[in-house]
């Protein structure tokens, strides 16, 4: 977990449980948690929202607010 923690992060947020979630966020601390998920080029926007909401951040800060995909595909229209 200390070698790739954004690559544990990412997918605690979209794939995890709240327990998961607690192990993490006690493992980690919420200021590294945010540290590493404004570094990450792509997140879940339910999972972007989650963590500005705790951590009363603007999503403009994280970088995979500002590389979406630029050409959505037509079923999500």
């Amino acid at each position: 977990m200390d070698k790739y923690p954004a690559h544990f992060i990412q997918r605690v947020l979209e794939y995890g449980s709240m327990d998961d979630w607690r192990l993490l966020r006690s493992y980690y601390g919420l200021p590294k948690i945010v540290e590493e998920c404004k570094q990450l080029r792509t997140l879940d926007p339910v999972c972007l929202s989650y963590i500005c909401a705790i951590s009363h951040t603007n999503p403009k800060e994280y970088r995979c607010y500002h590389t979406r995909q630029s050409n959505p595909t037509p079923w999500n229209s």
